[in-house]
Parts: structure tokens; C-alpha cells; sequence
């Protein structure tokens, strides 16, 4: 059969289906709910390119120096000429839409997602995840050439390397590809199974309406939820303001930002019933896997669905699970509703709820407990204000304010949850860091010293005493395991930076290596894009501040490996940006992310075809 049914594979079949696929289907196995789909089997790839008589003639082009950049383009279009220009068989075509004509409903075409699913992306000493295509929100006429491209995607320039140089045959690798069902998300977000800086059992849901990306990037501040795992009651819920919701425009299948309309913005998304059903879910997830897991998730015509997961990796190694209890909102298992003035939740944390001395309360997202002077920042010209040791205040962080970031001893937003770009970089940074407070930037006062606990998600007013004092603040020595003996682990833990500044301070966890070091948040640091920086500087200057940045994090981690990643900064984040005037305006989860802009030629290119993104 050309295609398998995710519902009928497991992890047996990755020889069979791929990593990803094969994944998929071990948590349908285990009863949890994924969004239903099908996998052209990596057995069709292999008869496809065989029974064309393109095999051995495509695994001579591609068996080149790796050393050589240009033999490496040639070999990689080769590649795709030969597998997009060749004709599909027609028993495989017809039974490949075959299964996609049975995904529709109501005689509606379905949107699907198509994702590569290579045989060799989970083996012991190799991985190569990601190296393939993914494409959402395809429909029929798409589908087959999408089909087709995820094939040609094994053999892109990056993959071609990476074998070449760890030895591995390219005839020994095939490739499956899962085409997946796009939830129309009414409702989603994110849940931590277990508490994710403590490890406490306690679990935390953040929901937004429509599509999740608006909650990921913090374009939204989204009700949070608490619940706790021992009373099995929800001990806090904390309604937000949600301004704007991101969902598919039903006729181009694109991500668009809109409104919420006024009677909504403070309704509580989620009702009692539903925050069970998703703990009892989260709960499975987690006996599944063995470990706290990080889920993303959807609801759509009153169905969740688990869209992913991935182990929590920010609990601290000292954090034992059982520190204090959670926040209660009302004491009665049923939390509260909108309560304060200021559109959070009305609650309380260790009793002390009506402490005078506390100013704002929102999210903790980021541990910790330090002292400083406020900062406000209401525009990008202000971050300059903001000084080694003092509380960075802000409505919501922007990726080029990371340089203030890195100089705060604290960091508060109004807006944001627990995934916002605030809340990422703070805990990568190791800064005490509380989200979505509603009225931080209101509330307080330029010059005034406060205390900030990043566990609790409070700001109180004064210096505390048991706090420690911002410029003597060391995240290095904070994330540093307080036992030299590493744990014996299978798989490899690596960790993601953003910033070179956070290397010692991720090389000090002891983590094996970094599986992504991303270059777009080194030239946002610039304050202006590649062009006009080369424009102002030369070409030498901005590669010497790329090699720099690369260079301090592999020293940190050295002689662990260092993945790293071009640039893919979206249009919206590069107009901020001094010289991005002529960046469109577009949707922030719908933007174009190309790896080069403009036509200066010094500019490193890794390709130029814009790629557009959109939520499943």
C-alpha cells in the first residue's frame, strides 16, 4: 500500500512511516486525541524513484564534496529536478487523494498539513529532524507536488551535508511523508503538565481564543490556569484582556490577526469541565512519556486535540517538586473570576494576599527574587535608560529589546504569558521575570525601588532585605547544578540560545550541546537590518559580529556541538529595525521570512524564495 493510516502504526513502523509519523501514531495508539491523518509510506518513495529508474543517477548527483558549496547547489537542484519532473504513477496518485478526498467533510476540500518524515530522524548517534519540508494548509491541487517536494526535501543542501559528513549512505535513508488535518483551533494554547521552573504537581494552562500562535509569540495575553494535581481542584484562575485572536481566512487558508470583539475580551475562555478534560489529558500525556511534558493543544466543535509535546526543560535541578503550595484564587476548587480592577484575577499566594506593599501581579515566569529600580520603557528610543541592575518595565518585549534585556536584573510586562518572547528570553537568561500584569507599566513608577519575585508573579513595593540585590544578580551560578555528577540520560539534552550572553549561562547546566543557536536575535541586537548595517558599516563588520556571537557560544560550549541556524527573522520584526522602512505590513503569524532581503550582494544567502507561515 502506498499510504498506512497514522491509527495503524506505532513506534515499530519508523522504518516504515518515519520518525514523525510513527510518533503520531504511538500517541493515537495510546488513546490520546491527535488530529486524524495518513502516511505515504517511505516504501512508496523508494518504488517511485526505482520504477522511474532516477535512483541511481540521483544518489551519484548528490554523493559530492561537502566542502564545496557549489557542487552542493548543483547536486541539491539536480535532485529536485529529477523527483519533481518525474510523473507520478497513477495507482499511487489516485490512492493518495483517495485518502485525502475521505479527510473532507460536508463536501468541503480539507486543509491539510504535509510534513516530511524521514526513516533516520531519531537514531542514537545521528539526528536529522528538521532537515525536511514541511507545508500547511495545502488542499488538493497542492497536494501531490507538496507530496513530491517533501521528497526532493531529503536531498536539500543542509541534508546532503550533514550525511556527507557523518558517513552516512544517502541510498540508506528514506523518507515518508504525513499529511495531517489542520484543526480550526476556536480555542488553544499551552499546558505544563507539572510546574515549569519548580517541577511542583501542579498544572498550568494558558488559553487564548482562536489559533495558538497569538498565545506563543505573546501577541496575547491569555487567561491562565492553575490546577492543583494532589487536591485535584483548579487553585487559581486569572482572566486576561484578550485584545486580538489569530485564525484561518476560510477562502486563502491564511493566518489572520482580527479583533475580539468587546464581550469576549474578558471572558473566561475555558469553563471547569474543560480545564478537566485537559488535565486528564495532560495526565496521560505524561504517563506516556515519563516525564512533565509541555503540550500544545486546540479545541475545535468541542474536540481537543494534542497538536504537540515536548519534556518541560526548564525545571530547576534543585527544585524538588514540593515547594509551597499554589496560588488560590477563592479556596473553593472553582476559581476565581475577572476580580481586579485591572483586568487580572483577584488571588491570593501563601496568605498574604492583602499585603499593602504589593503594586502589580501577573504570571511567574521566570524564578527568582531580586531588587532594583524601575525602568519604564514605553518606546524602543527608552531602552538605553534601562541600567545594569534596575527592573525593566514594559507593555511587551520586542526582539530588539534584547539589549536592555540582558542589562535588567528583572524584567515586567503588561502583556504576555508564560510563552511570550518575555517570558522565553527571561528564563534562557536566567532573569526573575513576571508577564502579563495588565497595569505594570501604569501602576509603576520610573525610579522607584521595588522586589520582584519571579515565583510568585508579584512586584511589592521597597527593597527586601532576603531579595538579592539586582547588580549583584548571578544567573550563572543560579543555573548551575548544585551536584557535579551529571545524570546518566539516553538521549542527548541539548538546550536552544537566542543570545551569546546566555551561553555560560546555558554551558553551565551541563547540557550536551545546543541544538539551535538562532542568528536573527544577533542582528536585531544590531537596531538595524543587514543591509543598512552593511550600508553604514561594510560587509566585514556585520560578518565579524555574526562570527563573534557564534564563536562566544561555541567557546562556552566547547568541545560540545553547536547547531546553528541562518537568518529567519519575519517582516514584521525587521520593520522595527533602523532600515526596514520598506518591509511590508503584514499579519504577525502570516509574515515572510526570507534568509536574504534586498539585492546587496555581500549579504550571506542560504536561498531567497519567501516562505510563508501559518498556524495548524
Amino acid at each position: 500500500m502506498a499510504v498506512l493510516l497514522l491509527e495503524d502504526v506505532d513506534a515499530d513502523d519508523v522504518g516504515t512511516v518515519g520518525g514523525k509519523a510513527a510518533s503520531l501514531g504511538e500517541l493515537i495508539g495510546a488513546g490520546l486525541p491527535v488530529p486524524p491523518g495518513f502516511a505515504v509510506t517511505a516504501g512508496t518513495y523508494r518504488t517511485f524513484i526505482e520504477e522511474a529508474e532516477i535512483d541511481e543517477e540521483l544518489f551519484d548527483a548528490v554523493n559530492v564534496d561537502p566542502e564545496d558549496a557549489t557542487a552542493l547547489r548543483e547536486a541539491e537542484a539536480t535532485a529536485e529536478r529529477l523527483i519533481l519532473d518525474t510523473p507520478f504513477p497513477e495507482a499511487v496518485r489516485e490512492e493518495i487523494l483517495s485518502q485525502y478526498r475521505a479527510m473532507s467533510e460536508d463536501g468541503a476540500e480539507a486543509f491539510v498539513a504535509v510534513r516530511s518524515s524521514a526513516t533516520a530522524e531519531d537514531l542514537p548517534d545521528s539526528s536529522f529532524a528538521g532537515q525536511q519540508e514541511t507545508f500547511l494548509n495545502v488542499q488538493e491541487e497542492d497536494l501531490l507536488r507538496r507530496v513530491k517536494e517533501c521528497w526532493a526535501s531529503l536531498f536539500t543542501q543542509r541534508a546532503i551535508y550533514y550525511r556527507q559528513q557523518r558517513g552516512f549512505p544517502h541510498a540508506d535513508v528514506d523518507i515518508a511523508v504525513v499529511v495531517q488535518r489542520m484543526v480550526d483551533a476556536e480555542k488553544s494554547g499551552v499546558m505544563f503538565t507539572s510546574h515549569p521552573s519548580t517541577g511542583e504537581p501542579q498544572v498550568t494552562i494558558e488559553a487564548a481564543w482562536g489559533l495558538g500562535e497569538a498565545v506563543v509569540s505573546g501577541t496575547v495575553s491569555p487567561d491562565n490556569y492553575v490546577y492543583d494535581r494532589e487536591r485535584g481542584a483548579v487553585d487559581e484562575v486569572t482572566v486576561a484582556e484578550k485584545k486580538v485572536e489569530m485564525v484561518k481566512d476560510v477562502e486563502t487558508g491564511e493566518t489572520v490577526q482580527l479583533d475580539v470583539d468587546e464581550e469576549r475580551r474578558t471572558t473566561r475562555v475555558l469553563s471547569d469541565a474543560e480545564i478537566g478534560d485537559l488535565v486528564t489529558l495532560g495526565e496521560r500525556v505524561e504517563d506516556h512519556y515519563g516525564s512533565p511534558q509541555d503540550v500544545e493543544w486546540a479545541i475545535y466543535d468541542g474536540e481537543i486535540y494534542m497538536l504537540q509535546s515536548r519534556p518541560i526543560t526548564t525545571i530547576r535541578e534543585d527544585a524538588g517538586g514540593s515547594g509551597g503550595t499554589a496560588a488560590t484564587a477563592d479556596g473553593d476548587g472553582t476559581g476565581a473570576e475577572l476580580g481586579a480592577a485591572d483586568g487580572r484575577a483577584d488571588r491570593t499566594a501563601d496568605g498574604n494576599a492583602g499585603d499593602a506593599d504589593r503594586l502589580v501581579e501577573g504570571l511567574g515566569a521566570s524564578p527568582g527574587v531580586v531588587s532594583g529600580t524601575v525602568r519604564i520603557v514605553h518606546k524602543l528610543d527608552h531602552i538605553d535608560q534601562v541600567q545594569e541592575g534596575d527592573v525593566m518595565v514594559t507593555e511587551m518585549t520586542m526582539p530588539d529589546m534584547v539589549p536592555a534585556m540582558k542589562r535588567a536584573a528583572g524584567i515586567v510586562t503588561d502583556e504576555g504569558g508564560m510563552t511570550s518572547h518575555a517570558a522565553i528570553i527571561s528564563r534562557e537568561l536566567g532573569v526573575p521575570a513576571v508577564v502579563g500584569s495588565g497595569n505594570g507599566t501604569r501602576v509603576l513608577g520610573d525610579g522607584q525601588h521595588v522586589t520582584l519575585d519571579g515565583d510568585k508573579g508579584t512586584v511589592r513595593a521597597g527593597e527586601d532585605e532576603s531579595a538579592e540585590p539586582g547588580e549583584e544578580f548571578e544567573p550563572v551560578e543560579a543555573a548551575r547544578p548544585e551536584t557535579p555528577v551529571k545524570p546518566m540520560t539516553a538521549t542527548e539534552v541539548k538546550v536552544n540560545v537566542s543570545i551569546p550572553e546566555a551561553a555560560e549561562r546555558a554551558a553551565a547546566t551541563g547540557a550536551d550541546g545546543v541544538g539551535l543557536l538562532r542568528i536573527e536575535h544577533m542582528v536585531l541586537s544590531l537596531g538595524k537590518t543587514p543591509e543598512r548595517y552593511i550600508a553604514d558599516h561594510g560587509a566585514a563588520a556585520y560578518r565579524d559580529e555574526l562570527i563573534e556571537g557564534v564563536r562566544r557560544v561555541a567557546d562556552e560550549f566547547h568541545p560540545r556541538p553547536v547547531r546553528v541556524r541562518t537568518i529567519d527573522a519575519p517582516t514584521d520584526e525587521f520593520r522595527e529595525l533602523e532600515g526596514g522602512d520598506g518591509e511590508p505590513v503584514e499579519p504577525p503569524s502570516s509574515t515572510t521570512r526570507r534568509t536574504s532581503r534586498g539585492s546587496n550582494p555581500t549579504c550571506v544567502r542560504s536561498g531567497s524564495t519567501p516562505k510563508r507561515t501559518g498556524g495548524a
